[in-house]
């Protein structure tokens, strides 16, 4: 039974989820692994798991991203967005960050799995998909990061093991393997059931299987360059496994409003003005030269003018131009983590680089026709399709990327690959303190300090492993 601590522990996270306004805090500062000599139920540690999830992928970690890879632009002179703008990243940018991955994520995944697993696999197979979400965000960022050892508290010291980044993909693709085992498993061998608490699903298992093939797919696509070949089989071996996948099992960070409010609009609440969209992006969908793009008017605010307009990367001073659309800005807008368009993206590089562009222009035909029924809620027009989703065998990488680029619009996997395949093509702001736009994170300060089994990079601009362009 939940002592009153527990209890007051887990509520406060959960209310406070997206409120906090502290310019390098937010949720990450806040949460606290309810990890004491008591017993905490599984739902309880699943909506932990969940809210610090929802943290890592559309908080700061994101932002600072969108900035480098263009879809953002930071604003606001002499706060931190600025700092990002100009590229100024340091071992203290981000020590908020890694550690709500690690004591709000990392460490109650593990809880659910060793001390729920065996009597139910639906919550352990959850745990273990937000497990290889999150140390998949973590390796992506920083590179060598700990996996068989993280989360394991004081069973190693709080001094984890660090692995490189080749092993910790291996982990997440057994650690999902294991996850679609649990999850299929027949209803009778769990206890108890994800219901309320899991804030993504509801409890549908049938979603997180979909979510664990796609996530498969999106890490061997990161060999991309690596293997080529094998990659690509891969991403398509796991595609195809994964049966008749739907939209309508699409993974949604999902935000109640009132004090479990959207990140976006808690930022620009207590932040406002801090981030613009970039005007590179906004000039994507808005160049008059070209066939309109009906995801513009949900994607974007508009501006002091009444019209659509973005903050140029290099100009920290614009504030007046738009900012995120209501799509996924209000207070309980839900923002795309792991979706459908994605894997036929996926799917659409995959069979390019294994040698059938036929297959792979119907793939992102497919592709670019549901990201924009998922954003507008309407099947584009025939203009539409004939200028952007009638593709044929004389595809190329960057009409797949570029399409993907815009269409996981907030979504941080945009800047894995921005760095993996170098679409859209950026060039650095050349007033930045660093020669180039950041390819990763330096190791946080309490790593290199107390920890003496990190792998310790400092230089933003060194590549992670998988990045060899």
């Amino acid at each position: 039974m939940l002592t009153k601590k527990i209890s007051i522990k887990i509520i406060a996270l959960s209310s406070i989820l997206l409120m906090i306004s502290a310019c390098d805090g937010y949720l990450e500062d806040d949460i606290e692994s309810p990890n004491d000599p008591v017993e905490a139920t599984p739902g309880l540690l699943l909506s932990n798991v969940q809210v610090a999830t929802f943290a890592a992928y559309s908080g700061q970690l994101t932002r600072q991203s969108l900035v480098f890879n263009r879809q953002l632009a930071g604003t606001a002179e002499g706060s931190q967005s600025q700092e990002i703008a100009l590229y100024n990243i340091t071992e203290l940018t981000n020590v908020n960050e890694w550690e709500a991955i690690w004591a709000g994520a990392v460490v109650d995944s593990r809880n659910i799995i060793r001390d729920y697993g065996a009597d139910n696999p639906y919550y352990s197979g959850i745990a273990k998909v937000l497990l290889a979400l999150n140390i998949g965000l973590a390796t992506d960022l920083w590179g060598a990061v700990p996996f068989d050892q993280a989360g394991l508290g004081l069973e190693v010291d709080l001094t984890p093991a660090y692995q490189t980044q080749d092993v910790v993909l291996q982990r997440i693709q057994t650690t999902l393997d294991e996850a679609i085992v649990e999850l299929g498993a027949e209803s009778t061998a769990n206890t108890f059931f994800p219901g309320a608490d899991d804030l993504i699903f509801q409890g549908d298992v049938q979603g997180w299987i979909q979510t664990a093939w796609i996530l498969k797919a999106r890490y061997a696509n990161r060999l991309s360059e690596i293997n080529p070949s094998q990659s690509a089989n891969d991403v398509l071996s796991y595609i195809n496994q994964s049966g008749a996948m739907s939209p309508e099992n699409d993974a949604f960070m999902n935000f109640f409003g009132g004090n479990a409010i959207n990140q976006w609009r808690a930022f620009e609440n207590d932040r406002g003005a801090y981030y613009r969209v970039s005007s590179f992006f906004v000039d994507l969908l808005t160049d008059s030269s070209t066939v309109a793009d009906p995801r513009a008017e949900f994607f974007f605010t508009t501006d002091a003018n009444g019209s659509y307009s973005g903050t140029p990367f290099d100009d920290q001073s614009v504030t007046s131009s738009s900012y995120v659309g209501d799509l996924y800005a209000q207070d309980n807008s839900p923002v795309p983590l792991v979706t459908y368009v994605e894997a036929k993206f996926l799917e659409a590089e995959a069979h390019l680089r294994a040698g059938s562009p036929g297959m792979a222009a119907e793939a992102y035909n497919t592709a670019v026709i549901a990201s924009v029924e998922q954003v507008t809620g309407s099947s584009p027009s025939q203009e539409f399709i004939d200028e952007y989703a009638s593709a044929d065998a004389s595809i190329a990488l960057e009409d797949i990327m570029l399409q993907k680029y815009i269409a996981l619009f907030v979504q941080i996997e945009t800047y894995s690959d921005w760095r993996r395949t170098g679409v859209p093509e950026l060039n650095p702001f050349a007033g930045a303190v660093i020669g180039g736009i950041p390819l990763r994170l330096p190791t946080p300060q309490d790593e290199r300090l107390y920890n003496p089994n990190a792998i310790v990079v400092g230089d933003p601009l060194i590549p992670v492993y998988w990045d060899v362009n």
